[in-house]
């Protein structure tokens, strides 16, 4: 039996498509796992997150270039390069994340020998696509799952999802759900919405159709019409080239005066800190940390019945759940909370003591770390 000593240490690779996911999915785990005796390695696309990771994390890093999208040829050469990676480093643990760094290295890993393949899929893009695109979104999945050893699904709808349309091995949510878990000490509200301020919605994450945009710009739009005293935050950057919103939704952005686009922002804390309400109308997610920031920030959500969201947020208790592409029903939450602030001031207050009963990061990442000894004291001989 191999064991995780100093004179033997058990290999343990980290993969997601770019470095940002690393980077932020795995923000002091892989030092804390360095520290319990693995030698950890992160291999994504190369970019300065990866190095940054690299650098602040202690450990040491693969560049390999991924195409996010579906091409046949970059995707052989990416493979490829993966292989003679892993037969170079004879890693005991492959654990990837996002879609096409999934693919690879999960297939990759079972081709080199790897005893323990796991792949964490943080939310499934294909339930919202449809057609040809569906069915390769889906036919890939099946591939990924197939070729792992063990699969993490980062909440219960997930899970669901999997088990009816894509794999029917077992596999584990851990602890409540989520993969990243959240820093109670860095996300806390340190000083109060001044007096006098408009009611303020904060939308944070990227501005595409996906996450519900389309719905959300024209139902505040009217809001703020009825409402004069409002605005909205959109905290985040465009992505015209992959999943853009709609030329009347850009339109209604740059030419309404409640509406302020304020980018992509390195630390989100202070517009949550000018907000009452945060307002997430996404079509699909994993496990979204936007509403648990928001929720750690003393902030109650509105949000769409879909997976992830539905599992963060209990209906007017910490929030509000509505259908997913309803535009009138956006507007009747927005409305709801600015015109009951007794309701909304007890959703505010139940908002962080529940994200710190389920999803402190120390119990994520202990849920985390018991799994990987689970897994390698099993399979590794």
């Amino acid at each position: 039996m191999k064991e995780n000593n100093e004179s033997v240490r058990l290999k343990i690779v980290r993969a997601a498509t770019i470095g940002t996911s690393l980077n932020t999915f795995c923000e002091g785990l892989l030092k804390e796992l360095t520290e319990d005796g693995y030698e950890v390695i992160a291999l994504s696309s190369p970019d300065a997150d990866l190095d940054e990771l690299g650098k602040r994390e202690g450990v040491r890093t693969i560049g390999v270039h991924m195409e996010r999208r579906v091409s046949p040829w970059k995707d052989l050469v990416s493979l490829i390069k993966i292989m003679r990676a892993l037969k170079k480093e004879k890693p005991d643990m492959v654990h990837s994340m996002t879609p096409k760094a999934g693919l690879l290295c999960m297939m990759t890993a079972r081709w080199c020998g790897v005893p323990v393949r796991i792949h964490t899929f943080t939310g499934l893009v294909w339930p919202t696509a449809t057609g040809l695109s569906r069915q390769i979104l889906m036919m890939t999945d099946k591939i990924t799952c197939a070729c792992a050893t063990h699969i993490i699904p980062e909440g219960e709808g997930v899970k669901q999802d999997l088990l009816r349309c894509i794999t029917k091995k077992p596999m584990k949510v851990l602890g409540y759900g989520n993969v990243k878990g959240i820093d109670l000490d860095y996300w806390k509200r340190t000083t109060k919405k001044k007096d006098g301020q408009p009611f303020t919605f904060v939308f944070v994450g990227r501005i595409v159709r996906d996450k519900g945009m389309n719905e959300l710009i024209p139902a505040f739009v009217r809001l703020h019409k009825e409402c004069t005293d409002t605005r909205l935050l959109l905290v985040g950057s465009f992505e015209d080239d992959i999943d853009p919103v709609s030329p009347e939704t850009k339109h209604l952005i740059e030419s309404s005066d409640g509406i302020e686009a304020v980018g992509e922002q390195k630390d989100v804390r202070p517009f949550y800190e000018q907000s009452d309400a945060l307002v997430f109308p996404s079509y699909r997610e994993g496990f979204p940390n936007v509403v648990i920031e928001a929720g750690a920030m003393d902030l109650p959500s509105i949000v769409t019945d879909i997976n992830g969201s539905r599992e963060i947020i209990e209906n007017r208790k910490n929030g509000v759940i509505v259908p997913p592409r309803d535009e009138q029903a956006l507007f009747d939450a927005m409305k709801w909370m600015i015109e009951h602030p007794e309701e909304r001031k007890s959703m505010a207050e139940n908002a962080r003591p529940m994200v710190a009963s389920r999803y402190e990061q120390g119990f994520v990442r202990q849920c985390l770390k018991d799994y990987y000894k689970e897994m390698l004291d099993g399979e590794i001989i």
